[in-house]
């Protein structure tokens, strides 16, 4: 079957609705002869007569009512489609995916996701979690969030804040009866909390002070992947945990866990929003990127 180009289409419907060639070539912007054209090639390649035409008027055969009739909804749903995408260039609408690091999102949920939907109500957020890498352009998502040093190179990356720290924390009651640990490899002889990375391997503890390295790997009672749930082991005393500093934050200013070896906790490099070079973007991605530039200048309010 012949694929015919939507000019023919318009150019049949703009002449039952201006009632003439010659009407229906002004509407369009097009010569009488290029429209007339237009017809004849959709007529031949149907094998169908779509129009009487003569010098004074032209009307649509029996065919052509039925075409007409068949086509017109369809076309009507095109040209909604097309001036739907043309105003999410003007006003910011849509939806924008976004995929990160649970610990990442959590940094940047209020001051920044939820900042942006109260200033544009109109876009709907679809934010994934997940702790595996995966290409944001392939699997569909708009931006990405992960630490700068997990950034695509060839990605566009805006960093988000400071550098990330890692916090060995554990609850206060469970050094009770135990010394708390002075360096690193004394943790070996704790429980622990331990870690398994999104590709299945145990997550080493690693350790940096003075320039000296150390990875570690810890034993203990139970083994998680994800650091919330890491994070309710520890405030109930299972063992000593490995997490980020952020997901920590407020339990140790609370009281609720006790950091140790904090001269040991080794920093990382800060959390970035990322993104593949976009020509053409939507006013929802646009304004999503400007908000993201002030928020890490600091300049929201």
């Amino acid at each position: 079957m012949n694929r015919h180009s939507l000019i023919e289409l318009e150019a049949v419907l703009a002449i039952v609705r201006c009632g003439s060639f010659r009407a229906a070539a002004l509407d369009l912007g097009m010569s009488t002869t290029a429209i007339s054209n237009a017809v004849g090639k959709l007529e031949r390649e149907l094998a169908v007569r779509l129009f009487n035409r003569t010098t004074r008027s032209v009307s649509l055969t029996h065919a052509g009512r039925i075409f007409v009739a068949q086509i017109k909804p369809a076309f009507e749903g095109i040209q909604k489609a097309m001036d739907t995408a043309r105003s999410q260039q003007e006003t910011p609408s849509g939806t924008l995916r976004i995929n990160a690091f649970a610990t990442a999102a959590r940094e940047i949920m209020v001051p920044l996701i939820l900042t942006y939907m109260q200033r544009y109500p109109q876009v709907h957020i679809d934010l994934v979690t997940e702790g595996r890498l995966v290409d944001v352009v392939a699997a569909g998502f708009d931006l990405g969030v992960r630490r700068a040093d997990l950034v695509p190179s060839d990605a566009i990356a805006i960093p988000l804040g400071q550098m990330q720290r890692i916090a060995i924390v554990a609850s206060p009651g469970f050094f009770k009866d135990k010394a708390i640990p002075q360096v690193p490899q004394e943790l070996l002889a704790y429980p622990c909390v331990r870690g398994r990375l999104p590709n299945g391997a145990l997550l080493q503890w690693r350790f940096e002070k003075d320039g000296q390295e150390l990875r570690l790997d810890v034993d203990g009672p139970i083994t998680l992947d994800e650091a919330s749930l890491a994070r309710i082991a520890v405030t109930n005393g299972v063992g000593i945990g490995y997490l980020m500093e952020p997901d920590v934050r407020e339990d140790i200013a609370a009281g609720r866990l006790v950091r140790i070896l904090e001269d040991w906790t080794p920093t990382l490099p800060p959390l970035c929003l990322y993104y593949s070079n976009r020509r053409n973007s939507s006013a929802a991605f646009k304004t999503f990127i400007a908000l993201t530039r002030d928020f890490a200048a600091g300049r929201l309010r």
